[in-house]
């Protein structure tokens, strides 16, 4: 239970301050591209910190199921994991919404999940996957081969990715920072691409990993 508490935990810090860093950005005309970017990254960082310790900080639905696949993480623990994450990110989104009165205006930018997702269905679930594909591929490595690094490769690799999607799909990666915006606003378009995506995405980066990895030593 302690490790389902700290994932919400840390999903709410992902979103929550992801979401406030684009809402606080577009009421004074700064782009998401300027701040979806760094807020995100930053708010993976802080979670990261916060509580990472105590669940592993996956924080994110597509990461969990890549664990699962790694043999990282138990059935159970999956299922709880990633019921903990959504509870977390739907938490976040009603927060920013609230402390900045609602979803009219400069908060639009954050509910909507991406700009054009619903015109172009194909090249936005395209984009996701590939980019949470980079994304994943990096923490399954990154916390094996240089676990006291992990904490600050995996933010930036977040961070960079986003700067390549934020134009076109609003940059999720991660269904539970899909699914909160979308709850909070009581909109659902498109939103399936934004959830089923980065976890495509997730059991790509598993595949290749897994392709490509070194053949154990012969004795």
């Amino acid at each position: 239970m302690r490790r389902y508490v700290a994932e919400l935990l840390g999903t709410f810090i992902l979103v929550a301050l992801g979401g406030f860093s684009v809402v606080a950005g577009a009421s004074v005309g700064v782009p998401p591209l300027l701040t979806a970017p760094f807020g995100f990254g930053l708010g993976l960082l802080a979670a990261i910190w916060a509580v990472g310790h105590v669940s592993g900080g996956h924080f994110n639905p597509a990461v969990t199921v890549a664990m699962l696949l790694d043999r990282r993480i138990s059935g159970r623990d999956t299922l709880g994991y990633i019921v903990a994450q959504v509870i977390g990110g739907i938490l976040a989104a009603y927060a920013v919404v609230i402390a900045t009165w609602g979803p009219a205006s400069e908060a639009a930018t954050f509910i909507n999940n991406g700009l054009g997702t619903q015109q172009h269905v194909g090249p936005a679930f395209l984009l996701e996957a590939v980019l949470t594909a980079v994304f994943v591929a990096v923490i399954l490595v990154s916390t094996k081969t240089g676990p006291d690094k992990a904490g600050i490769v995996i933010p930036l690799t977040l961070t960079a990715v986003h700067f390549g999607a934020v134009p076109f799909t609003g940059g999720s990666f991660n269904p539970a920072r899909a699914i909160g915006p979308a709850v909070a606003a009581g909109t659902f378009d498109a939103l399936w691409v934004v959830v089923v995506a980065p976890l495509v995405g997730a059991v790509i980066a598993w595949v290749i990993l897994m392709a490509v990895r070194p053949e154990p030593a012969k004795a």
